[in-house]
């Protein structure tokens, strides 16, 4: 708590607006905290997004978070936490409201690939690897799909 005093309007917006909070056992590590929030994910109050909507526009700025720390080698893929269906290399991401996020991709044997999921068993392992294609650039999904969010609130302002 602190003495800051707030009129009604700014307690109930500060109320609205996301917060990210981590703490690293290496305090040299960069924390997401640091991560600017696009407009997109403030222009609209969270009581006014479905879950699947946050969890996609979250998900998304942690996976530009993931590519930032990348050397051009690698490139981002997510490991299927629960079971033995292996790692996609994410190419796309979608939602679904009210609750449904899904993620598009390849696996290593170049096989199309498609994750459906619903939020409340959403869990995302990212993983590093190699590019796809030797003497190509590493595609950054994170950061075209953080234009398009912007894109997008810029059609709906």
């Amino acid at each position: 708590m602190d003495d800051k005093i707030m009129t009604a309007a700014e307690a109930v917006e500060a109320d609205a607006l996301p917060r990210i909070y981590e703490a690293h056992s290496d305090p040299d590590q960069e924390s997401a905290t640091k991560i600017e929030l696009p407009e997109s994910l403030s222009d609209k109050p969270m009581a006014g997004k479905s879950p699947a909507q946050w969890a996609y526009e979250r998900t998304i700025l942690y996976l530009k978070n993931f590519e930032e720390k990348l050397d051009a080698e690698h490139e981002v893929a997510m490991g299927f936490t629960g079971g033995d269906a292996g790692v996609l290399r994410i190419e796309g991401m979608g939602y679904f409201d009210p609750d449904i996020v899904t993620f598009y991709g390849t696996d290593p044997a170049g096989s199309r690939t498609q994750l459906v999921q619903h939020v409340s068993q959403l869990n995302v392992m990212f993983r590093a690897l190699p590019k796809a294609v030797e003497g190509k650039a590493a595609k950054r999904i994170g950061f075209r799909l953080v234009q398009q969010l912007e894109q997008e609130q810029k059609k709906t302002a």
